[in-house]
């Protein structure tokens, strides 16, 4: 006869099997949905605190592909017949360009998209923004206190004389931040998405005399700034809380102009092996839970107008709703197409 102890042991040891046995067999039901976006603090927010609520409540694992917005696009057209992502991040203007290639299927109408700002919903709701910002004018604090000088208020600021020297601007070609700053001063000047005659024309005789350097990246305002070189620059309200948290003493205002948005979408590719996953997981990101942990813990400003706030993070929202009044959306369609002439126009015109 078997003792107790033994008796014990054969049931624990069932026990233990049988969790086993469960365990492998979750795991083995376990899907795995892969979204492209950029790497850095975006994926680590992500996937360090977004998506794990998701993944219990699906049984799923979410995969990030790491990458620009310009190779997640290249990645996602190179497998367009046989998508190995299930959701991507793009930039605005790029994901403009992954729907006009059929990369993308139409959301669902659901309570949670009805929740994003108006201006976030692209394309016949082919994509939807999941991170809002907008490019504006940042500016050297300290030079600005020490010259005496009051803050910016509008785009055409950055063709006043004082500042000869002192204007830093991005490159149109290979930055947003110049290219958004480009088409606000051609929009000043009368000119449009379709016709920036008046930008190019006007350069030389407005912003062209004070730019210092025409920088490839923001990479360097950090230290421009430092030295004193930079006064004024295009730039994002959560870019420059990033240079304000390095102790770096910059400002951004919102110019009465208005600001470009500057988003960062989603889009639930065409074709994809897991459609109804994707949708949900698409949903699921664009909720208000997600966003506001995308914002507590990445800095990642929603674009879900019912996010709520924390002590942390209601001065931001608030700030954000009054930026959202005044940001403009672009014609990235027509921007697309004529980019390349723009491109070339520039090298040759006004960075040579």
């Amino acid at each position: 006869m078997m003792n107790t102890r033994s008796t014990s042991f054969c049931l624990n040891a069932s026990a233990a099997l049988l969790s086993a046995a469960v365990a492998l067999a979750a795991h083995a039901d376990e899907k795995t949905l892969y979204i492209g976006m950029n790497g850095g603090n975006m994926e680590k927010t992500y996937t360090q605190e977004v998506f794990t609520e998701f993944e219990k409540a699906n049984n799923v694992k979410v995969v990030v592909v790491p990458g620009t917005s310009s190779e997640i696009l290249a990645k996602a057209q190179a497998n367009k017949d046989n998508p190995q992502m299930h959701v991507m991040f793009l930039d605005d203007g790029v994901m403009y360009r992954a729907v006009s290639m059929g990369l993308c299927q139409k959301l669902d109408e659901t309570p949670t998209l009805a929740e994003q700002y108006p201006a976030a919903r692209m394309k016949g709701d082919m994509a939807v923004g999941v991170n809002m910002g907008m490019t504006g004018l940042a500016y050297n604090k300290k030079m600005f206190a020490d010259k005496g000088w009051a803050a910016p208020t509008s785009w055409l600021d950055m063709a006043d004389p004082k500042f000869k020297g002192k204007v830093v601007f991005q490159s149109m070609p290979s930055s947003t931040y110049g290219l958004h700053a480009f088409l606000m001063l051609n929009r000043i000047e009368g000119g449009s998405e379709q016709n920036v005659e008046p930008a190019f024309d006007k350069w030389d005789s407005t912003v062209g005399p004070n730019v210092l350097e025409f920088i490839p990246s923001s990479s360097k305002i950090a230290e421009m700034v430092q030295t004193d070189e930079a006064a004024l620059f295009p730039l994002t309200p959560t870019a420059v809380a990033s240079l304000q948290a390095k102790g770096i003493d910059v400002g951004y205002v919102q110019p009465k102009e208005g600001a470009p948005l500057l988003m960062v979408s989603e889009c639930v590719i065409a074709n994809n092996s897991e459609p109804e996953l994707s949708k949900k997981l698409a949903d699921f990101l664009l909720s208000k839970d997600a966003q506001a942990k995308a914002l507590a813990f990445g800095q990642l400003l929603p674009t879900n107008a019912h996010t709520p706030a924390t002590a942390e993070t209601k001065d931001l929202l608030a700030q954000m709703d009054t930026y959202m009044k005044s940001a403009i959306a672009l014609d990235w369609d027509s921007i697309n197409a004529l980019r390349p002439e723009w491109n070339k126009r520039w090298n040759r015109q006004i960075e040579q």
